[in-house]
Protein backbone atom coordinates (compact mmCIF):
# COMPACT_ATOMS: atom_id res chain seq x y z
CA UNK A 1 0.00 0.00 0.00
CA UNK A 2 2.60 2.66 0.98
CA UNK A 3 4.34 1.51 -2.39
CA UNK A 4 1.57 2.53 -4.34
CA UNK A 5 1.50 5.92 -2.36
CA UNK A 6 4.84 6.28 -3.27
CA UNK A 7 4.24 5.71 -6.90
CA UNK A 8 1.26 8.23 -6.56
CA UNK A 9 2.97 10.67 -5.59
CA UNK A 10 5.85 9.89 -8.13
CA UNK A 11 3.35 10.91 -10.91
CA UNK A 12 1.92 13.92 -9.39
CA UNK A 13 4.95 15.64 -9.10
CA UNK A 14 5.89 14.29 -12.67
CA UNK A 15 2.93 15.48 -13.75
CA UNK A 16 3.13 19.07 -11.85
CA UNK A 17 6.98 19.13 -13.59
CA UNK A 18 5.73 18.84 -16.99
CA UNK A 19 2.90 21.52 -16.38
CA UNK A 20 5.25 24.20 -14.96
CA UNK A 21 7.59 23.33 -18.29
CA UNK A 22 4.74 23.44 -20.97
CA UNK A 23 4.07 26.78 -18.87
CA UNK A 24 7.38 27.91 -18.49
CA UNK A 25 7.75 27.59 -22.64
CA UNK A 26 4.68 29.19 -23.27
CA UNK A 27 5.85 32.30 -21.65
CA UNK A 28 8.73 31.80 -23.58
CA UNK A 29 7.19 31.71 -26.81
CA UNK A 30 5.09 34.98 -25.70
CA UNK A 31 7.88 37.05 -25.03
CA UNK A 32 9.85 35.62 -28.32
CA UNK A 33 7.08 36.78 -29.75
CA UNK A 34 6.41 40.29 -28.55
CA UNK A 35 10.52 40.99 -28.97
CA UNK A 36 9.52 39.72 -32.66
CA UNK A 37 6.77 41.90 -32.80
CA UNK A 38 9.00 44.95 -31.42
CA UNK A 39 11.82 44.40 -34.19
CA UNK A 40 9.11 44.60 -37.04
CA UNK A 41 7.84 47.68 -35.75
CA UNK A 42 11.23 48.84 -34.81
CA UNK A 43 12.49 48.03 -39.22
CA UNK A 44 13.18 50.99 -40.66
CA UNK A 45 11.36 51.68 -44.36
CA UNK A 46 10.30 54.10 -46.89
CA UNK A 47 11.94 57.08 -48.91
CA UNK A 48 13.89 59.87 -48.00
CA UNK A 49 15.69 62.65 -50.23
CA UNK A 50 18.30 64.84 -49.43
CA UNK A 51 19.96 67.71 -51.71
CA UNK A 52 22.38 70.42 -51.54
CA UNK A 53 25.96 70.70 -51.35
CA UNK A 54 28.12 69.47 -54.14
CA UNK A 55 31.39 69.21 -52.15
CA UNK A 56 29.26 66.70 -49.55
CA UNK A 57 27.58 64.80 -52.37
CA UNK A 58 30.28 62.23 -52.01
CA UNK A 59 30.40 61.98 -48.85
CA UNK A 60 26.46 61.90 -47.66
CA UNK A 61 26.08 59.27 -51.04
CA UNK A 62 28.73 56.28 -49.59
CA UNK A 63 27.10 56.93 -46.34
CA UNK A 64 23.60 56.42 -47.75
CA UNK A 65 24.91 53.18 -49.72
CA UNK A 66 26.00 51.95 -46.05
CA UNK A 67 22.66 52.89 -44.70
CA UNK A 68 20.49 51.17 -47.21
CA UNK A 69 22.93 48.25 -47.41
CA UNK A 70 21.74 47.77 -43.60
CA UNK A 71 18.48 48.84 -43.62
CA UNK A 72 17.02 47.37 -47.41
CA UNK A 73 13.73 48.98 -46.77
CA UNK A 74 15.06 52.05 -46.61
CA UNK A 75 15.80 54.21 -50.26
CA UNK A 76 17.90 57.43 -49.98
CA UNK A 77 18.31 59.96 -52.67
CA UNK A 78 21.30 62.33 -52.66
CA UNK A 79 21.18 64.86 -55.04
CA UNK A 80 23.51 67.71 -55.46
CA UNK A 81 22.61 71.49 -56.87
CA UNK A 82 24.73 73.47 -54.20
CA UNK A 83 24.35 74.70 -50.71
CA UNK A 84 21.94 77.38 -51.43
CA UNK A 85 19.58 75.26 -53.38
CA UNK A 86 19.51 72.25 -49.94
CA UNK A 87 18.80 75.12 -47.90
CA UNK A 88 15.75 76.41 -50.26
CA UNK A 89 14.36 73.26 -50.38
CA UNK A 90 14.76 71.88 -47.06
CA UNK A 91 12.60 74.97 -46.24
CA UNK A 92 10.02 74.58 -48.23
CA UNK A 93 9.38 71.14 -47.49
CA UNK A 94 10.64 69.27 -50.62
CA UNK A 95 13.13 67.63 -49.24
CA UNK A 96 13.87 66.36 -45.94
CA UNK A 97 17.48 67.32 -45.38
CA UNK A 98 19.05 70.17 -47.31
CA UNK A 99 23.24 69.89 -47.20
CA UNK A 100 25.72 73.30 -46.93
CA UNK A 101 28.61 74.01 -46.72
CA UNK A 102 27.86 77.41 -44.18
CA UNK A 103 25.46 78.24 -42.13
CA UNK A 104 21.99 78.79 -42.99
CA UNK A 105 22.47 82.22 -41.69
CA UNK A 106 25.10 83.32 -43.95
CA UNK A 107 22.26 82.36 -46.91
CA UNK A 108 19.69 85.76 -48.15
CA UNK A 109 16.05 84.54 -48.37
CA UNK A 110 17.03 81.23 -46.16
CA UNK A 111 14.52 81.68 -42.83
CA UNK A 112 17.32 79.73 -40.41
CA UNK A 113 15.09 80.00 -37.81
CA UNK A 114 12.53 77.37 -39.92
CA UNK A 115 16.26 75.08 -39.76
CA UNK A 116 17.50 73.08 -37.38
CA UNK A 117 21.94 72.79 -38.24
CA UNK A 118 23.42 69.34 -38.07
CA UNK A 119 27.18 69.21 -38.15
CA UNK A 120 27.80 66.05 -39.48
CA UNK A 121 31.92 67.04 -40.89
CA UNK A 122 34.63 69.14 -40.84
CA UNK A 123 36.68 70.17 -43.71
CA UNK A 124 39.99 71.97 -43.79
CA UNK A 125 41.66 74.05 -46.69
CA UNK A 126 44.58 75.85 -47.76
CA UNK A 127 46.17 77.92 -50.15
CA UNK A 128 47.93 75.80 -53.00
CA UNK A 129 50.72 76.62 -55.21
CA UNK A 130 53.09 75.54 -58.37
CA UNK A 131 55.41 73.37 -56.66
CA UNK A 132 58.34 75.36 -58.65
CA UNK A 133 56.95 78.88 -56.61
CA UNK A 134 59.72 77.84 -54.13
CA UNK A 135 58.18 78.88 -50.51
CA UNK A 136 55.66 76.29 -48.37
CA UNK A 137 54.88 78.58 -45.10
CA UNK A 138 53.45 82.28 -46.30
CA UNK A 139 52.14 85.11 -43.72
CA UNK A 140 48.14 86.03 -43.21
CA UNK A 141 48.96 89.08 -43.90
CA UNK A 142 51.17 88.27 -47.16
CA UNK A 143 48.53 85.75 -48.26
CA UNK A 144 45.77 88.40 -48.47
CA UNK A 145 48.25 90.74 -50.27
CA UNK A 146 48.51 88.03 -52.82
CA UNK A 147 44.90 87.34 -53.28
CA UNK A 148 44.17 91.08 -53.52
CA UNK A 149 46.63 91.69 -56.25
CA UNK A 150 49.22 93.79 -54.05
CA UNK A 151 51.81 91.41 -54.17
CA UNK A 152 52.47 90.03 -58.03
CA UNK A 153 55.66 88.19 -57.80
CA UNK A 154 56.83 85.43 -55.90
CA UNK A 155 60.14 86.79 -55.02
CA UNK A 156 58.68 89.30 -53.38
CA UNK A 157 58.29 86.48 -50.59
CA UNK A 158 61.17 84.68 -50.97
CA UNK A 159 60.19 82.88 -53.96
CA UNK A 160 61.10 81.93 -57.62
CA UNK A 161 60.97 85.41 -59.77
CA UNK A 162 57.65 84.19 -61.31
CA UNK A 163 54.32 86.02 -61.78
CA UNK A 164 51.60 85.31 -59.42
CA UNK A 165 48.58 83.96 -60.97
CA UNK A 166 45.45 83.36 -59.04
CA UNK A 167 43.06 80.26 -59.72
CA UNK A 168 40.04 81.52 -58.30
CA UNK A 169 35.88 79.76 -57.30
CA UNK A 170 32.74 81.67 -58.55
CA UNK A 171 31.06 84.14 -56.50
CA UNK A 172 28.49 80.81 -55.38
CA UNK A 173 31.20 78.57 -54.04
CA UNK A 174 30.93 77.62 -50.46
CA UNK A 175 35.20 77.05 -50.79
CA UNK A 176 35.39 80.20 -51.97
CA UNK A 177 33.16 81.81 -49.09
CA UNK A 178 35.29 79.43 -46.52
CA UNK A 179 38.47 80.79 -47.95
CA UNK A 180 37.80 84.20 -48.19
CA UNK A 181 36.15 84.20 -44.80
CA UNK A 182 38.81 82.60 -42.56
CA UNK A 183 42.03 82.68 -45.07
CA UNK A 184 41.84 86.20 -45.96
CA UNK A 185 39.60 87.83 -43.25
CA UNK A 186 37.05 88.84 -45.47
CA UNK A 187 38.81 90.68 -48.44
CA UNK A 188 37.45 90.72 -52.17
CA UNK A 189 40.23 88.33 -54.18
CA UNK A 190 41.40 89.72 -57.48
CA UNK A 191 40.64 88.59 -61.37
CA UNK A 192 42.25 85.80 -61.91
CA UNK A 193 41.62 81.99 -63.58
CA UNK A 194 37.89 81.01 -62.42
CA UNK A 195 37.00 76.85 -61.81
CA UNK A 196 34.39 75.85 -59.63
CA UNK A 197 35.82 71.78 -59.96
CA UNK A 198 38.42 70.80 -57.40
CA UNK A 199 40.18 68.29 -59.57
CA UNK A 200 40.05 71.20 -62.02
CA UNK A 201 41.85 73.71 -59.79
CA UNK A 202 44.45 71.16 -58.65
CA UNK A 203 45.43 70.70 -62.22
CA UNK A 204 45.58 73.87 -63.51
CA UNK A 205 47.98 75.18 -60.12
CA UNK A 206 50.12 72.43 -61.31
CA UNK A 207 50.63 73.04 -65.16
CA UNK A 208 50.95 76.65 -64.56
CA UNK A 209 53.95 77.99 -63.68
CA UNK A 210 53.30 80.69 -60.42
CA UNK A 211 49.85 79.74 -60.16
CA UNK A 212 47.94 79.84 -56.55
CA UNK A 213 44.80 79.11 -55.48
CA UNK A 214 43.29 76.91 -52.55
CA UNK A 215 42.10 73.31 -52.18
CA UNK A 216 40.67 70.78 -49.29
CA UNK A 217 43.28 68.99 -47.45
CA UNK A 218 41.98 66.36 -49.07
CA UNK A 219 43.27 66.81 -52.54
CA UNK A 220 46.89 66.98 -51.50
CA UNK A 221 47.30 63.61 -51.94
CA UNK A 222 50.53 63.97 -53.84
CA UNK A 223 53.41 66.33 -54.82
CA UNK A 224 51.87 68.05 -57.48
CA UNK A 225 50.50 71.00 -55.79
CA UNK A 226 52.32 72.19 -52.66
CA UNK A 227 50.01 73.43 -49.84
CA UNK A 228 50.59 76.05 -47.71
CA UNK A 229 51.46 76.55 -43.92
CA UNK A 230 50.32 79.93 -42.93
CA UNK A 231 51.71 81.81 -40.09
CA UNK A 232 54.22 79.10 -39.28
CA UNK A 233 51.16 76.53 -38.92
CA UNK A 234 51.18 73.29 -41.19
CA UNK A 235 47.52 72.75 -42.36
CA UNK A 236 47.30 69.03 -40.80
CA UNK A 237 43.75 67.59 -39.00
CA UNK A 238 45.10 68.09 -35.47
CA UNK A 239 46.14 71.83 -36.29
CA UNK A 240 42.68 71.89 -37.31
CA UNK A 241 40.49 69.90 -34.46
CA UNK A 242 43.48 71.95 -31.70
CA UNK A 243 41.90 75.70 -33.60
CA UNK A 244 45.55 76.29 -34.25
CA UNK A 245 45.08 76.48 -37.96
CA UNK A 246 42.58 79.01 -39.33
CA UNK A 247 41.05 77.51 -42.43
CA UNK A 248 38.11 75.26 -41.37
CA UNK A 249 34.23 74.98 -41.80
CA UNK A 250 31.36 72.69 -40.77
CA UNK A 251 29.64 70.56 -43.28
CA UNK A 252 26.47 70.84 -42.22
CA UNK A 253 22.84 69.11 -42.98
CA UNK A 254 19.53 70.61 -42.45
CA UNK A 255 16.16 69.62 -41.31
CA UNK A 256 12.71 71.59 -41.01
CA UNK A 257 12.52 71.39 -37.38
CA UNK A 258 13.76 68.79 -35.23
CA UNK A 259 15.11 65.42 -37.50
CA UNK A 260 12.22 62.72 -37.38
CA UNK A 261 11.59 59.59 -38.06
CA UNK A 262 13.88 57.89 -41.12
CA UNK A 263 15.85 61.60 -41.11
CA UNK A 264 16.73 61.13 -37.67
CA UNK A 265 17.85 57.81 -38.10
CA UNK A 266 20.18 58.76 -40.90
CA UNK A 267 21.57 61.69 -39.20
CA UNK A 268 22.46 59.48 -36.44
CA UNK A 269 24.20 57.46 -38.48
CA UNK A 270 26.68 60.12 -39.89
CA UNK A 271 27.30 60.75 -36.55
CA UNK A 272 27.96 57.16 -35.49
CA UNK A 273 31.61 56.30 -34.70
CA UNK A 274 32.03 53.90 -37.84
CA UNK A 275 30.95 56.98 -40.26
CA UNK A 276 32.84 59.15 -38.39
CA UNK A 277 36.14 57.70 -37.85
CA UNK A 278 35.76 55.56 -41.34
CA UNK A 279 33.78 56.68 -44.09
CA UNK A 280 34.61 60.24 -43.58
CA UNK A 281 37.98 59.95 -43.48
CA UNK A 282 38.08 58.03 -46.61
CA UNK A 283 36.01 60.64 -48.13
CA UNK A 284 38.42 63.57 -47.02
CA UNK A 285 36.92 64.87 -44.11
CA UNK A 286 37.75 65.06 -40.78
CA UNK A 287 35.25 64.19 -37.98
CA UNK A 288 32.92 67.04 -36.21
CA UNK A 289 33.46 64.54 -33.11
CA UNK A 290 37.25 65.16 -32.62
CA UNK A 291 36.88 68.86 -32.48
CA UNK A 292 38.27 70.44 -29.30
CA UNK A 293 36.77 74.06 -31.15
CA UNK A 294 33.83 74.99 -32.37
CA UNK A 295 32.20 78.13 -34.49
CA UNK A 296 29.40 79.77 -34.73
CA UNK A 297 27.80 81.37 -37.75
CA UNK A 298 29.79 84.43 -37.34
CA UNK A 299 32.78 82.63 -37.27
CA UNK A 300 33.49 83.35 -33.41
CA UNK A 301 35.71 80.42 -32.44
CA UNK A 302 35.67 78.87 -28.43
CA UNK A 303 37.50 76.08 -27.10
CA UNK A 304 34.90 73.13 -26.42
Amino acid sequence: MKSFKKFGLLLTLAALMVFVAACGGASTDKKDEAANKDNKTTELSGSLTVSGSSAMQPLVAAAAEEFMAENPNVDVQVNAGGSGTGLSQVAEGSVQIGNSDVFAEEKEGIPADQLVDHKVAVVGMTAAVNPKVGIKDIKKEDLIKVFTGKITNWKELGGKDQKIVLVNRPDSSGTRAVFNKFALDGATPAEGITEDSSNTVKKIINETDGAVGYLAFSYFTDESVTPLAIDGVEPTEENVQSGKFPVWAYQHSYTKGEAKDLAKAFLDYLMSDDIQNTLLKEQGYLPVTKMKVERDAKGNQKDL
